[in-house]
This record gives C-alpha cells, sequence and structure tokens, in this order.
C-alpha cells in the first residue's frame, strides 16, 4: 500500500548525476551521432566539475542528488566490475557524508534495464539467471549497506525494448512475466534492506494494462517526458495524470535534453494533475557525463532546477 501519509507536504528537489556513465552501447556507436554513449574502460567523471556543481546545487536550493554508480565503485562483492580509476566503497562513504553535511541527500541509482546495463559487465549477458540475480542481489545489499540505509533505491528499468538497442552487439529483452519477475526480485532485496524502489514508469506508456495491474503501489515512479506539449495526445504527458489516478507517489522527471523550458512546464503540470500527497518531489536529468566539455548543460539544467523551485514555491505562496 501507499505510505504517502508519512510524507512531507513539500517536494523534494533532486538531480540526477553521473558517477558512471556506461549505460548504453556495449560498442562504439557512431550511428547515434555521438561516441559519448558508448561504454568506456575508464571512469568518466572530473572532480572540480563535480564539486562546482554540489556548489551550484546548494545555492539553487536543490536537497536530494540521485547518484548513477553503475561500474564507478570498487564493490567488495564484485570488484571485477570497476573499471579504471573506480571509487573505492572508502571513497563514496566521504563523499556520501560530504553530500548529507552540505544539505543534499544522496540517494544509489543501479540500472537493471537490460537497455541500460552495459555497466553490469560479463553479467549483462546472462540475464535473469541464478547466477545473475546473485549478482544483482549483492550489488544492491552493498550499495544499501555503503549509503547507509537511504530512503529510496533507483533501479531504473526504462526503455527495455529491441528498437531502444538497435546499434547494440548484444540485444536482450524480458517480456511478460520475465520482466516482472526480476522487478519483483530487485524489489524485494531493496525492501528487505528498508528502502523503497523508484522506478522509470515508461514500461506504462506501451502495457498499460499490465502496468497498473501488477506494479506495486509502494514503488516510487518517475514518469519522464522531456518536450513541451502537454496535451492529452502525448502518451508520456498524460501518463502523469493516469499514475495519479491509480494512486501512486510520483517523481516527476524532466530534462533539458531537448528543451529548456521543460521542467518548468512539468512542475505546472504536475502540480495540477498530482495530489500533493502523492507528489513526493521534482528529478532534473541531464544525460550527459560528469566531464567538463558537458559543464555548461550541466550547469544549465541546476539553474533551470533552482528556477522551477522557486516558481513553485511562489506560486504556493497566498
Amino acid at each position: 500500500m501507499s505510505t504517502s501519509a508519512a510524507h512531507s507536504p513539500q517536494p523534494f528537489w533532486a538531480i540526477l548525476l553521473h558517477l558512471s556513465f556506461n549505460m548504453w552501447a556495449d560498442r562504439e556507436a557512431p550511428e547515434w551521432g555521438t561516441e559519448q554513449v558508448s561504454a568506456k574502460p575508464h571512469l568518466r567523471f572530473e572532480e572540480s566539475l563535480w564539486d562546482d556543481l554540489l556548489a551550484r546545487l546548494v545555492a539553487a536550493g536543490a536537497n536530494m542528488v540521485v547518484l548513477d554508480l553503475g561500474d564507478a565503485v570498487r564493490y567488495r562483492s564484485h570488484p571485477e566490475l570497476a573499471v579504471q580509476g573506480a571509487w573505492t566503497p572508502q571513497r563514496l562513504r566521504r563523499e556520501l557524508k560530504r553530500l548529507r553535511g552540505l544539505g543534499l541527500e544522496p540517494i544509489p541509482k543501479l540500472n537493471f534495464s537490460t537497455c541500460h546495463d552495459a555497466w553490469l559487465g560479463p553479467y549483462a549477458r546472462q540475464v535473469s539467471t541464478p547466477r545473475y540475480l546473485a549478482v544483482c542481489r549483492d550489488l544492491i545489499t552493498e550499495v544499501l549497506d555503503l549509503f547507509e540505509g537511504p530512503r529510496f533505491f533507483h533501479l531504473g528499468m526504462d526503455e527495455e525494448t529491441a528498437e531502444h538497442q538497435r546499434y547494440y552487439d548484444y540485444v536482450v529483452v524480458r517480456q511478460y512475466d520475465l520482466w516482472w519477475r526480476d522487478l519483483y526480485f530487485y524489489l524485494d532485496v531493496v525492501e528487505r534492506g528498508g528502502a523503497r524502489g523508484w522506478v522509470w514508469s515508461d514500461y506504462a506508456w506501451h502495457h498499460p494494462e499490465d502496468f497498473y495491474t501488477k506494479m506495486p503501489l509502494n514503488v516510487v515512479q518517475s514518469n519522464w517526458y522531456y518536450g513541451t506539449d502537454f496535451g492529452p495526445n502525448v502518451v508520456a504527458a498524460r501518463t502523469y495524470a493516469e499514475l495519479e489516478a491509480h494512486g501512486y507517489d510520483q517523481v516527476p522527471t524532466g530534462s533539458n535534453w531537448s528543451a529548456a523550458e521543460n521542467l518548468a512546464k512539468t512542475v505546472a503540470h504536475c502540480r495540477q494533475v498530482i495530489a500533493p500527497e502523492r507528489l513526493l518531489g521534482f528529478l532534473q536529468t541531464v544525460w550527459k557525463p560528469t566531464l567538463e566539455p558537458f559543464r555548461p548543460r550541466l550547469m544549465q539544467a541546476i539553474e533551470l532546477l533552482g528556477q522551477a523551485r522557486r516558481e513553485f514555491l511562489a506560486a504556493k505562496t497566498p
């Protein structure tokens, strides 16, 4: 059942940032128009940029960072996954402590969608097997410990289609009950560890009957839509209202991926269609690695998050 009654009336303001960026193609994919999406054997992360991003987040009034970990940590349970330059568990713990000291709640993210699991290395080609599930259990359990009992754990689970993997060397798509079986497995591990599962909601776009029948109400939903037309004919946009009608707690997700004004429009739309007790927060995404060439886009995303927050608070003031 939903835990909405325990929520703060004020939504949180979060951004998704990447420690690991190995979540797309398992090969060089020039067909995508940029090589940055391909998995790399080294860490793509610059400390000075990270420090500047954190300072800007604090100034913007953000209070949560969802951290995509992937293969950027040398996990004790599976050190074989670590890329060159990966953080030690001790290094991650120190950084999480610093984030909390800045007033930024750290939330872990490991994406187990087969479209975004290049970070799982050899296990990405063993999906749904007993060995694969054991590795996933180990990683989730270790991350829960490293984050010292986070409120939420983002499991990804988006875009698992053949079309989204058309440039990959290796394509795998779970369908029907297999997708749900694996999702329930991840959720069980997360919940046993005291956290609450969080997923992307685009499965509902393509399989609404299955989604609203089988998705547990206590799983936090991040529907995402990066455009500017929030009309009823746009499936991704209307999913916010459909999730609300079914009683899910939501963290609507915007981005400056294609339109700078998207997040502000997302906030304005969602405050109209989602009940306050089910509107947990808002999430800004950039989908760029934490590297200097992407500093302008990352900084812009934070400014847009701060602007959307100010407009939301101003609108609530009598």
